[in-house]
């Protein structure tokens, strides 16, 4: 998605291609189409267009994707005005 950025350059979005199995799961739950399958592996399509939500590396079966959410996820960020750091979490249903 080209036309979304948050703040870019610092995406901690990492794919381990070697670790990939291509399963495509990765595709399908990303809100943003960052990713998609190349050659039967997945491929970061858009590094800055990720919101880090975790959905990618939720749904991963074998863990082949990471992101620390905090930096781009907006719902996080906002958890952490009010609930507080140790209390705010991204990735879930409620999030994104």
């Amino acid at each position: 998605m080209k036309d979304f950025r948050y703040l870019p350059g610092v995406s901690t979005l990492k794919l381990d291609s070697e670790t990939c199995t291509g399963c495509g799961m990765c595709t399908l739950v990303c809100p943003h189409g960052v990713i998609a399958l190349e050659h039967k592996k997945a491929k970061i399509l858009d590094h800055d267009g990720c919101m880090e939500c975790g959905a990618c590396s939720t749904n991963c079966p074998v863990d082949a994707i990471s992101v620390t959410p905090g930096v781009g996820c907006a719902a996080y960020i906002i958890q952490t005005w009010y609930k507080g750091k140790e209390a705010a979490s991204c990735g879930g249903p409620a999030c994104c």
